[in-house]
Order: C-alpha cells, then structure tokens, then sequence
C-alpha cells in the first residue's frame, strides 16, 4: 500500500473506533428509552434514528454541509471555540458517520433490551436496586450479545461509508479521504488495479464480520428489523 492509502486506511480506522464508542455511549440510554415506552413520541424518534437506513447518503450529506458551513451558526460557533473550519474536517466526519450509523447500533440494542423480562427488572427492585443497578446486573448481561453485535455493525457501516463522508470531508489525503473515498478517487483515475486493492479488502472484511454475526448469534434479531 502507498503512504496515501495507509494514511487512508488509518483514518478509516479511527474514525469507525471514534463514531463506534459515541455510538455505544450514547445509543443505549435511547435504545433503552425507546425500549421502554410506545407512544407518538418515541414512535417519532424511532423513525429519525432509522431514516437513514432509506434516506440516500447524499441527501443527508448535503443538508449536514449546509447545517456544519463556516457561515451557519453552528460552523461560527464551532469556529469561535476550537479556532478551526468544522465542514470538511475529521470532527465533521464523525458527526455525520454518528447520524448515518446510528440504527445499526441502536436498533440491535433496543431488540435487545426489549427482550429482556420485565419480571426480571421487578424482582431486582424489589431486592433494593436502583434503575442503574437494575441495567448493570440484569440488562448488561442478557443483551451482552446484542452490544456486540451493533458494535460490529457501527464500525463496519462507518468504515463502508461514502456519500456521507464526501459531502461533508471532501477529498482532503490524510485529513478527510478515508478508504471508500480513496477508492473512488482511484477509479475517477482510471486506476483500476490499486482501487481492486482496497475494495477486494474491504470485500473481504465485510463479509467476515457479517459471516461471524450469523453465526455466533443464531437468533440474530438485528436481521429482522428494517
């Protein structure tokens, strides 16, 4: 692989690990919330966090550019604070990948956590656990699989990504070109054999990931939602 292509590969790489945590940090108290209740409201979130499952990467991607452009109040107030551009930078990639990855984790842990028997959860009280003891001691445990799970579907949908990430990074080598952008970038070149490379690799990543999902999880739940 060329230095670009490492470089590529490198920031593919922190920028899934990057969204994947953010993801996992913040994705289970909503999988949780949206777990717990069935009302308009969380029927309202539930449809934004699986828009983009149908939504065209680069529909979402452009209405992030105008939401994250130096000119809006977001990309002045990003300005103000870390003296840098938002749009077309790596914190730019990370936001954009966290929306467009978004149900692949919490859609997996809110199957999960729905699953789990309230019975369960009653009798933790009722011995004297709080809410959180009652997530870390019987929840946690039981959904340990599903955390997995959309974890792994987080990073590989992040490092498969492409209208998103160009929308709103730009081409920018060892800034903002991750690998599916250093593919395209090959092609639009007509070099065809080094974007083989990558997308043989990424081929070949993607399908032993989905491989061990399937067969380590017999149930797979996260399969059967949209």
């Amino acid at each position: 692989m060329t230095s670009l292509e490492l470089e590529a590969l490198w920031l593919t790489i922190r920028l899934a690990a990057t969204t994947t945590a953010l993801l996992l940090i913040l994705g289970t108290p909503l999988a949780w919330w949206l777990s717990r209740r069935r009302d308009n409201l969380s029927a309202l979130v539930e449809s934004i966090v699986a828009m983009p499952i149908i939504l065209p990467p680069t529909v979402l991607g452009f209405y992030l550019l105008l939401l994250l452009a130096p000119q809006t109040t977001v990309g002045r107030l990003w300005e103000q604070i870390t003296g840098s551009q938002l749009a077309f930078s790596f914190s730019a990639l990370v936001i954009g990948s966290f929306i467009y990855s978004m149900p692949f984790v919490v859609q997996p842990l809110q199957t999960a956590f729905t699953r789990v028997p309230v019975g369960l959860l009653q009798a933790a009280s009722t011995l004297g656990a709080n809410p959180w003891a009652q997530f870390r001691s019987v929840v946690l445990p039981l959904s340990k699989r599903s955390f997995i799970t959309a974890a792994s579907l987080g990073f590989a949908h992040t490092v498969g990504e492409f209208g998103v990430v160009l929308m709103i990074g730009g081409n920018i080598p060892g800034e903002t070109q991750v690998l599916s952008i250093a593919i395209y970038d090959h092609v639009e070149s007509l070099q065809f054999g080094e974007a083989h490379r990558l997308a043989a690799g990424l081929l070949c990543f993607s399908f032993a990931l989905l491989f061990l999902l399937y067969r380590n999880d017999p149930d797979s739940a996260w399969r059967a939602r949209p």
